[in-house]
């Protein structure tokens, strides 16, 4: 009897491999989606509280901000926040938590190269921080006037810093070893820069030496620069909250793939 023996194919995906970056990207909206009312709904409702204790409870409903009516100045903060804590929260749990489960081969097996990767996992939380901005932003319009002075500056921010924070957030994944690594990092670093980036006040009646120290504060210009697009008001130069951003990401996106490269904290 003849026995036969078969070569294992070799798959050819081209210079991208499509499939798999699709596929893990869907991986990770779903993942999201499948607990709505913890991802998006829940953040949604915490935006409202945070414009209810400022603009109502405080009594700042009818006060102007920099010449911005404060509801329409307060607005904006509030949905960039939402998805500053989102899109960093998206990639950083899911990195992580397959690191506790021992699942990371799930992603380190197949062919996908680090540049593939980090599109993937960056994609999904950026999906995340958008569809948690736009959800914020039709339920805080209820409540305030949320006209678009800007559009293109709208789409770029919210784009450039959810695309920023999901990025910050594989690489806090990947060095985090247990929860407690990555609840510090949203403690510490994560949520103090974001309430202290104009979120909820203008950066112009802070005394000079905080206003300066304010502007090496990433997160001043993703909020400064949203806010923008919807209010044609701008605390600090829009045209370096771009090269902010861009650079910001570009930097990111480095580190993001040699950490993929490596496999750092990755492979055993």
């Amino acid at each position: 009897m003849t026995e036969t023996h078969f070569e294992p194919g070799v798959r050819r995906f081209g210079s991208v491999n499509w499939l798999g970056v699709w596929t893990l990207y869907l991986k990770e909206v779903r993942r999201f989606m499948k607990i709505f009312t913890q991802t998006v709904a829940g953040p949604v409702v915490t935006a409202l509280l945070f414009f209810a204790v400022f603009a109502v409870d405080m009594g700042r409903a009818d006060t102007v901000v920099a010449g911005v009516p404060y509801l329409a100045f307060l607005g904006p903060g509030l949905i960039m926040m939402t998805v500053i804590q989102n899109a960093f929260a998206n990639t950083s749990s899911s990195i992580l938590v397959s690191k506790v489960q021992g699942s990371t081969v799930d992603f380190l097996m197949p062919p996908l190269s680090p540049g593939e990767l980090n599109v993937a996992f960056a994609l999904g939380g950026m999906t995340r921080g958008v569809v948690v901005a736009i959800t914020s932003a039709l339920v805080i319009s209820l409540f305030a006037p949320m006209g678009i002075s800007h559009l293109w500056a709208v789409i770029f921010f919210v784009l450039a810093s959810s695309l920023a924070l999901a990025l910050i957030g594989v690489l806090a994944g990947v060095w985090a070893e247990k929860f407690d690594h990555m609840q510090a990092v949203t403690n510490f670093i994560i949520t103090p820069l974001a309430f202290l980036s104009g979120t909820f006040y203008s950066v112009e009646r802070l005394p000079e030496v905080a206003r300066v120290i304010s502007t090496y504060n990433p997160f001043f210009y993703m909020i400064d620069g949203f806010r923008y697009g919807f209010t044609g008001h701008a605390d600090g130069s829009i045209a370096t909250g771009v090269i902010v951003l861009l650079v910001l990401n570009t930097v990111l996106w480095g580190l993001c793939y040699w950490v993929f490269k490596k496999g750092f904290r990755l492979k055993a």
